[in-house]
């Protein structure tokens, strides 16, 4: 074996060497945490991420300052608002776009008590899926648990916000029409529908961002149990 062929050799082999180092160091640290402390981690990390997401989306603006979450008129009626703007209707559009908005803003404090029960309610199962899931495990866990329900709740209020400008009928008889032509998806041609269904991808968004955070920086949050199981977790 040439010199150069030696040195690859042995550098391959404490590549390995250290990334088993590593793994074992890491089962290590995750075996030391039982499926209760994992769970209660999590369950922590939620539910102060569902909290931290309902206060800052649940109050004025929280949507419609926040460009990550802010509802728009979907596909080619956005394009259609552009060109109204450009014929002096830009004020109509705009109170509709923030009466949307206003809607999901109203909407998601009354989410908070159902979404803290999915978070008390879950399992061992359910922990361990969110732990390995990758970034959108969140996202996917909650709009598994509580998607139906919140939809429920919030259709009401996100219709009473939208009724108030007077819009809403005017905009579902263009979507339908536009619906039908292929130019607005048929999940987007109901105003109070697709806004309850942005309000549920934003809040849920922000969820998993605040978690994020969490998992970053659990010492921040003044937690024991948060420490130790994300610590681990690095």
């Amino acid at each position: 074996m040439n010199r150069r062929h030696f040195h690859l050799h042995t550098a391959q082999h404490l590549g390995l060497l250290t990334l088993l180092t590593w793994q074992q160091a890491h089962a290590l640290s995750l075996g030391d945490l039982s499926a209760s402390d994992a769970s209660g981690g999590l369950k922590t990390a939620l539910e102060k991420a569902t909290q931290a997401a309902v206060e800052s989306l649940g109050k004025a603006g929280g949507f419609m300052a926040n460009e990550k979450v802010r509802i728009a008129l979907p596909g080619y009626l956005n394009d259609g608002a552009k060109l109204l703007r450009t014929l002096g209707q830009g004020k109509r559009v705009d109170e509709l776009v923030s009466a949307m908005n206003q809607g999901a803003e109203q909407a998601v404090p009354q989410g908070r008590q159902l979404l803290t029960q999915s978070v008390q309610q879950m399992t061992v199962t359910d922990a361990k899926a969110i732990l390995s899931g990758g970034d959108t495990s969140v996202t996917k866990f909650f709009s598994e648990k509580t998607r139906p329900g919140l939809s429920q709740t919030f259709l009401p209020l996100v219709t009473q916000a939208t009724d108030k400008v007077g819009l809403a009928d005017k905009y579902n008889k263009v979507a339908a029409k536009a619906s039908g032509m292929g130019l607005v998806k048929a999940e987007d041609a109901n105003i109070q529908k697709y806004v309850t269904g942005k309000t549920l991808d934003g809040l849920y968004l922000v969820i998993g961002e605040e978690e994020k955070k969490i998992r970053q920086n659990p010492v921040a949050y003044g937690s024991a149990l948060l420490t130790k199981v994300f610590g681990a977790l690095k």
